[in-house]
């Protein structure tokens, strides 16, 4: 006896309604951003740090600032990979190494401040 085969007939997916546009609100303005205060608050250098910065107190972000400036100034970036910094008479005894990477600039920074 042959199977017989029955046709599923597809049924059409049911058509959505059109959906109305929501009508657009007003975009917000961005606000200027404020400060993170822990960033602006004066920090006082170490000896070591106050070789190369002055012995001023300065926010973070200022240190760091001068710290490249010195470092742009004298020439001190690796000339193959730039992300890496070479210490000079000042330096050395800041890194406590002979080179180290960009990223590592910040670590050393928190600890010659108080």
């Amino acid at each position: 006896m042959p199977k017989t085969v029955k046709k599923v007939a597809k049924k059409a997916a049911p058509k959505k309604a059109a959906k109305k546009a929501a009508p657009k609100k007003a975009a917000k303005k961005k606000s200027a951003r404020k400060p993170n205060a822990a960033f602006m608050a004066a920090l006082t250098p170490s000896a070591t740090l106050a070789e190369v910065i002055g012995n001023k107190p300065l926010p973070r972000t200022e240190i760091v600032k001068k710290i490249w400036d010195y470092i742009k100034k004298n020439k001190l970036q690796d000339k193959a990979n730039k992300r890496m910094i070479n210490a000079d008479s000042k330096l050395k005894p800041l890194f406590g190494k002979d080179q180290i990477s960009m990223f590592d600039l910040a670590k050393i920074v928190s600890k010659h401040v108080k």
